[in-house]
């Protein structure tokens, strides 16, 4: 099937859709089809930021039969923009390219209770909600790994290892691997609890279990990637890796470690 059309997602104020505008007249002119309804697109285009690149991915329910592209319109590159605005060219040239080289992003599968689960490219993270730390016990599988009790936890994929993780000393992880990581958010180390200390990884066949202590904290701040998610009464919540991936567009002399020297070094 020839990929050809495209839903582009941005901000809805009047200087994204004047740059969405200039970005469909190019794409059509390249004969392209832009349609409106991403569920006929096999390219999903983000213009904004590395947050509008999150949003396009989840409005669109993380399709797996397409491509994802970002194009920034900040005036820099980021981890998940791989073109500017101002070179639309490039971007669309290389969309279209019959060699294109795929990259892909692995993915969380997050559920809470008996919700339905949901996914997260970056990150899912679990806070308490109120000025007062709350208690976690952390299972690996059938394991209790450790009683938490502190401000939270955060779950990252290896490309979200760079965003949330990264801020609260996490490692950077090479997204070649198939892994998430947990690290702490404020940890409280005592007789009473005890815990690693530091992040750790997990792998594409464990699962990681947060079984929430009851206590007037059960009503915890959850974000999924850069949404908050709002369920009542929280008694547990699993994360593992998802069999699903992200595909994007794959460049020349940007691979996640260059971008990662350029975003931070």
């Amino acid at each position: 099937m020839e990929r050809n059309h495209v839903f582009i997602y941005t901000k809805t104020d009047e200087t994204s859709q004047q740059k969405k505008s200039i970005l469909s007249e190019k794409l059509l002119q390249a004969k392209f089809q832009v349609v409106e309804n991403p569920k006929k697109a096999n390219i999903i285009v983000s213009l904004g930021s590395d947050g509008a690149f999150l949003q396009a991915v989840r409005k669109t329910e993380f399709r797996q039969d397409c491509l994802y592209a970002g194009i920034s319109t900040t005036g820099t590159l980021s981890m998940y923009c791989d073109f500017h605005f101002h070179d639309l060219e490039t971007a669309i040239s290389s969309i279209r390219s019959s060699d294109i080289e795929i990259r892909r992003y692995p993915i969380l599968q997050v559920s809470v209770d008996n919700n339905p689960h949901f996914y997260c490219l970056n990150e899912f993270s679990i806070r308490s909600n109120v000025i007062k730390t709350f208690v976690l016990d952390v299972f690996i599988d059938d394991l209790h790994f450790e009683t938490f009790r502190g401000d939270g936890m955060v779950i990252s994929t290896p490309t979200g290892s760079t965003a949330y993780n990264k801020s609260v000393n996490g490692a950077v992880v090479d997204p070649l691997l198939p892994c998430f990581q947990v690290s702490e958010l404020a940890s409280v180390n005592s007789n009473k609890y005890r815990t690693l200390g530091s992040s750790f990884l997990l792998s594409n066949q464990r699962k990681l279990i947060l079984s929430l202590k009851l206590g007037g904290n059960d009503f915890p701040t959850m974000g999924m990637d850069n949404e908050a998610l709002s369920i009542q009464h929280v008694q547990q919540v699993e994360v593992a890796l998802s069999d699903k991936i992200i595909k994007t567009v794959k460049l020349k002399n940007n691979s996640f470690w260059e971008k990662v020297k350029r975003t931070y070094l």
